[in-house]
């Protein structure tokens, strides 16, 4: 039988924007506010937030008790091996990664990626390979045969410290799909609203006061209407548009 589970890492430790995932909008926290986007979609069986063993991050732990969530602690350093383990313990048959820096995730998303998933032969999709969603939607499900795959042949460092480049990067081994934005747009390079900087953090802080209503699910379209509507919110981190993670490896990437 199958079953998807959806893993969201989150750790208090950024050596960018440390605690961000606790900083606070319309009185509640980041993660908070995240799960409550995440747990609208309809596509999954079960969500957990995988965080890691260190005492610092006894405080994520803290709230998903206080909010029944699950939660599971693994390592820092080697996510890969947190999702793979975490996985393993909750009996998933198809992984979901989203990281916990995307706050203002539309869950519309979520189900639009698992479904095309579903609905084909894949190892792997995600909606980053080419990414044209805006940044901060990051999705990306695979079969747990291929996580084990990974987990057992990743001897990278930012294999390991990324969880999925391992599968990405080798089409040779694995079938990978990609989910596109409707009508060919690219707006990822547009709007960036994932949280990784103080500036990142003033604009999703600004949304949410702006859109979220009472536990309000505001639309992905909803935040570009509102971006358009008042320009000067989207120049607050224009600086770090189509900064990524994966730039010093580009020798090494298929991208």
């Amino acid at each position: 039988m199958r079953r998807t589970v959806i893993f969201i890492q989150a750790r208090t430790g950024s050596t960018r924007l440390p605690g961000k995932v606790l900083k606070l909008a319309c009185g509640k926290t980041l993660l908070e506010l995240m799960m409550e986007r995440v747990l609208a979609a309809t596509t999954y069986d079960e969500v957990v937030v995988i965080t890691t063993t260190k005492t610092e991050d006894d405080v994520i732990v803290e709230l998903c008790n206080l909010k029944s969530w699950n939660c599971f602690r693994g390592s820092e350093q080697n996510v890969l091996e947190r999702h793979y383990q975490a996985a393993v313990q909750y009996h998933a048959t198809d992984v979901v990664k989203i990281p916990s820096d995307c706050p203002l995730i539309d869950p519309a998303v979520i189900d639009q990626v698992i479904t095309y998933y579903y609905n084909n032969t894949y190892d792997y999709v995600s909606n980053l390979h080419p990414a044209t969603f805006p940044d901060g939607n990051d999705v990306e499900i695979m079969t747990m045969d291929s996580m084990e795959k990974s987990y057992k042949g990743a001897t990278k460092n930012f294999e390991t410290e990324h969880t999925t480049p391992y599968i990405w990067n080798r089409p040779e081994l694995f079938k990978l799909g990609n989910v596109a934005m409707e009508g060919e747009n690219d707006l990822s390079l547009v709007y960036r609203l994932t949280l990784d900087h103080i500036e990142d953090y003033t604009l999703i802080s600004t949304i949410f006061e702006r859109l979220y209503d009472n536990g309000q699910i505001f639309a992905m379209q909803e935040i570009i209407d509102l971006l358009k509507s008042e320009p000067e919110l989207l120049a607050l981190n224009q600086k770090y548009i189509g900064v990524n993670w994966y730039q010093p490896y580009l020798s090494e990437l298929n991208i």
